[in-house]
């Protein structure tokens, strides 16, 4: 699933009069980037949730032949952030095991199939890609299992703490994780959701394992800086 149902506000005046999700990078849209990146790995479809805009990224991804079935889920009514979307788009999963999630405005070289063998060696109800990078907002894992034990942020001083850890890891999420289809039970329908607090509350009872990317190139275009460098 490709989250692109975010306003882009960060990347106005590119984003004006268009969705975040169809902003050109290097000739391609963000939303080609991510598309060709997941099909990279045996996922079967991509589901792109969308709000802002939403007809101009049904009319593109209607404007050609991905190779692979692209669904729309259409929150254009109600915009439920990331966990909340993802639970809106529950009946497209019926058939997964597993589900790769993905965030439109991240370019990565990252090693998919890497990030799903582990997935898959852990047994994990959540693998979240991190890096060691600078943001004021940071998860925070034990560092000998790679848990999910809590999150900071630095600018506003706040602090959760979910789970003991002998010693910590504070990483930066790359806005790349895999999930079990189980885990859409845990989270309820119709409300407004964020998959950091989702995930802090659950890691009290699931694993919810960092896999650290320390190899691949990662940025962020989800800020107009981003294309001006």
């Amino acid at each position: 699933m490709i989250f692109a149902a975010g306003l882009g506000t960060r990347l106005y005046p590119l984003t004006a009069d268009k969705p975040k999700a169809l902003v050109m990078y290097k000739g391609k849209t963000l939303l080609q980037w991510a598309i060709e990146k997941l099909k990279t790995t045996p996922v079967s479809q991509i589901i792109v949730n969308t709000h802002h805009f939403s007809d101009q990224i049904v009319d593109f991804i209607d404007s050609r032949d991905w190779g692979i079935p692209v669904h729309i889920s259409d929150e254009s009514d109600f915009l439920l952030d990331t966990a909340g979307g993802f639970k809106k788009a529950e009946d497209f999963f019926q058939e997964s095991s597993d589900i790769l999630l993905y965030n439109v405005d991240i370019i990565s070289s990252i090693d998919l199939n890497s990030l799903i063998q582990q997935h898959y060696q852990n047994d994990s109800w959540a693998t979240l890609v991190v890096k060691d990078r600078e943001t004021s907002r940071k998860l925070i894992f034990d560092k000998q299992q790679m848990q999910l034990s809590g999150w900071i942020n630095y600018r506003s001083d706040e602090k959760i703490i979910c789970r003991d850890a002998a010693e910590s890891l504070e990483l930066g999420f790359s806005g790349i994780h895999l999930v079990k289809r189980e885990i859409l039970g845990l989270i309820p329908p119709n409300k407004k959701i964020s998959f950091t607090p989702f995930y802090l509350e659950i890691a009290k009872e699931y694993p919810v394992i960092g896999y650290l990317d320390e190899k691949s190139e990662w940025k962020d275009m989800g800020k107009i800086e981003d294309f001006t460098e």
